[in-house]
Formats: C-alpha cells, sequence, structure tokens
C-alpha cells in the first residue's frame, strides 16, 4: 500500500472516531484542554505506527490503549500539576438541559481509581465489548469486570440507584 492510500484510509478512520475519542478523553481526565492533548497524542503515535496498527485484530481497541496509555502519561508528568498563575481562571458555565447530570456524573468519575474510571468510560461510553476493553487496557477479560462492577456499585452510591448516566441508556 502506497503511501498516498494508507494515509487516505488514516485520515478516513481519524475522521470517524474522533468525536468519540475526544469524549473518551475528556471523561477519563475531566478537562477539554487535557483532552485535547491527549487525543493529538493518541493520534500522533496512531499515525506513526498505522501500518502496525490496521493489523491489530481490533482497531477500536488498540486506539483506546494508546489513548488510555497518554491518559496515564499525562498524569504522570510533574508540570501537570503546575497551576500557571496564583488563581484558577473563572470559565463560564453554561446551563443548559441536563448540566447538573452531567456534573454530577463527571465528579462522580473523577472519585474513581484511575482503573475503574477507565474500564467505565471504555465500557460504557465507548462501546467497547469486554474483550475489547480488556485488549484496549492489557488486561484480562475477568480484571475487567470485577473493575466494572466495583465501579458501577461506587456510581450507584455517589449518583443514587435510579440516575441515568449522560444519556447514554444506562443506569447506574
Amino acid at each position: 500500500m502506497g503511501k498516498p492510500e494508507w494515509e487516505r484510509e488514516y485520515v478516513e478512520y481519524v475522521s470517524g472516531r474522533l468525536p468519540r475519542l475526544h469524549r473518551a478523553a475528556y471523561l477519563l481526565c475531566a478537562d477539554t484542554f487535557q483532552a485535547d492533548d491527549i487525543v493529538q497524542a493518541t493520534l500522533a503515535s496512531l499515525y506513526l505506527g498505522w501500518r502496525r496498527a490496521v493489523r491489530a485484530d481490533n482497531l477500536d481497541a488498540y486506539v483506546h490503549r494508546i489513548l488510555v496509555r497518554r491518559y496515564l502519561d499525562e498524569r504522570r508528568r510533574p508540570w501537570a500539576r503546575v497551576l500557571l498563575g496564583d488563581r484558577v481562571p473563572e470559565t463560564p458555565i453554561e446551563a443548559g438541559p441536563g448540566y447538573e447530570e452531567r456534573d454530577s456524573l463527571m465528579t462522580a468519575l473523577r472519585a474513581l481509581p484511575k482503573g475503574q474510571r477507565a474500564v467505565i468510560v471504555l465500557r460504557y461510553f465507548s462501546d467497547l465489548s469486554v474483550e475489547a476493553t480488556a485488549e484496549a487496557l492489557g488486561c484480562s477479560a475477568g480484571n475487567v469486570k470485577s473493575q466494572c462492577s466495583r465501579g458501577l456499585t461506587a456510581l450507584r452510591v455517589t449518583l443514587g440507584e435510579t440516575t441515568t448516566l449522560g444519556g447514554t441508556g444506562w443506569q447506574a
């Protein structure tokens, strides 16, 4: 496959997945700008390894694995905890339908340990199967199931038993 052909395939793949990748990154880190950085780093890695990536059994799981690794890399960097300035800038809040529910969900997700948060985001917000989630996180399907169970239990406690999460049709 020539360079123009694989670049076209890469662009088509990324164009179709970009909103979902950004949503997953945002749900992991709860910061729009950091999510942009994570997605950009993910797509750069994917571009560099595209020929290897397209040979993966599950390309979406392969890409989500890169995304989760980039998120964890960002969390490990010491400068990620540095505040440039003496106060946090005020961000206008656009209150609209479901805002309080989204805010509650983001707070509950941030309270989960990183592993549980990654499993919940990939399983329920990125619609990956147990097997694809396990592949993306580099762990066993049993680990995904147990992390998912613990994460859902914690979300149920935090959000209340009958809260509908994020318009996904999934209920805690």
